[in-house]
């Protein structure tokens, strides 16, 4: 309740944002319900329906919240464009999140002069549903970008869990999951279905396997052989820890998996014990230029912790500048890389408790 004061003591009914892309985030998924009952909220509303590709998807790491001035002129004359609708970043996904949620808490309120701005709500959110599903291969993976891409963003893309993400509101609306309720007949609820399944049939078979053991997953895998490839020159086909773990928890969350899944999660599991880091941690200081810096120290009390990247060949961590050279160490890459990428996780620690309830409910003998 707090927050829907805040926004009614303004002078102009609204808070100062610092508009950001994450401040959006946060607002669509984080806000409470009272927020959706305010004019702010249909100001923003508003922006979204103007920022929405004629494809049904979003762009992404835009502050969509933000106040529009004459620059609206420009973002309608960019709807037709093609080539930026996304789930990366949870572009689409934060959209339909924010559409969903004030469509419901509107609804309950049986207002009836909002029964057009319930319909165009409904109607933008049902073309997001559309844009989704539209993206999806045969096989069942997603590329970068859609219906229009070039380069890597044609691969099948796991990397920064936009796949995962994608899946997840699939399910969730297939479900009926809050606040993805009272948008989707039973015609659309069997199309997600099919496509959740599709999905999770692509992730079995992007699966990188050796000599016959399931492993983990690459950021990005080829759209017509399944195969990791690279994507950006810093991003080289490798096993990649990070994204592999949100594969593994997706994977888990199926209830009464096959014996496929459970493969699947065990050997991905049996990886990443193999190839945990622990004795080491990531830390922040000044460097002699007085900038913020990474570098990696020991700590004997440290860990685990995972390498974003390991080498098919040795299974070694490694790292990568723009130059598409990979390197052992950390410090070795420069200093924009360095700071600018995730390069090591604790993600799949936080399976462990997971796993061991997860075997104790479907693999016991």
């Amino acid at each position: 309740m707090a927050t829907a004061m805040v926004y009614a003591q303004h002078p102009q009914g609204h808070r100062d944002y610092s508009y950001t892309s994450r401040e959006w985030k946060q607002i669509a998924r984080s806000y409470p319900d009272e927020f959706f009952m305010t004019p702010e909220a249909r100001r923003i509303a508003q922006n979204v329906l103007d920022y929405q590709r004629n494809t049904g998807g979003w762009p992404k790491n835009l502050p969509i919240h933000r106040e529009l001035g004459e620059e609206r002129k420009v973002i309608l004359a960019d709807k037709k464009k093609r080539n930026d609708s996304t789930t990366d970043n949870d572009a689409t996904i934060t959209e339909m999140t924010y559409l969903a949620r004030l469509y419901n808490i509107l609804s309950a309120q049986n207002n009836p002069d909002d029964k057009e701005d319930l319909k165009k709500y409904k109607e933008a959110f049902l073309k997001g549903v559309d844009f989704m599903l539209s993206g999806q291969y045969k096989n069942g993976g997603w590329p970068q970008f859609w219906p229009e891409n070039r380069g890597y963003q044609v691969h099948i893309t796991f990397n920064d869990n936009a796949m995962v993400q994608t899946l997840k509101v699939i399910r969730d609306l297939r479900d009926g999951k809050a606040p993805f309720k009272n948008l989707i007949d039973e015609k659309l609820k069997k199309r997600l279905s099919n496509s959740f399944e599709k999905g999770v049939e692509c992730i079995l078979n992007t699966q990188i396997v050796v000599n016959g053991e399931p492993t983990v997953w690459c950021q990005q895998h080829d759209r017509v052989t399944l195969k990791p490839t690279a994507a950006r020159s810093f991003e080289l086909a490798s096993y990649c820890s990070s994204e592999s773990a949100s594969l593994v928890r997706l994977l888990m969350e199926i209830p009464h998996p096959d014996s496929r899944i459970k493969a699947a999660v065990h050997g991905a599991m049996k990886w990443f014990e193999a190839h945990k880091l622990m004795g080491i941690r990531v830390e922040t200081y000044k460097n002699e230029n007085g900038q913020y810096d990474r570098r990696v120290v020991e700590d004997a009390n440290a860990g685990p912790l995972w390498a974003r990247y390991y080498d098919f060949e040795t299974e070694q961590p490694f790292f990568c500048d723009r130059d598409g050279i990979p390197r052992k160490h950390l410090s070795e890459i420069g200093y924009e890389r360095r700071n600018g990428y995730g390069w090591y996780s604790d993600g799949p620690a936080n399976l462990y408790k997971r796993y061991e309830k997860w075997k104790k409910l479907y693999d016991q003998p």
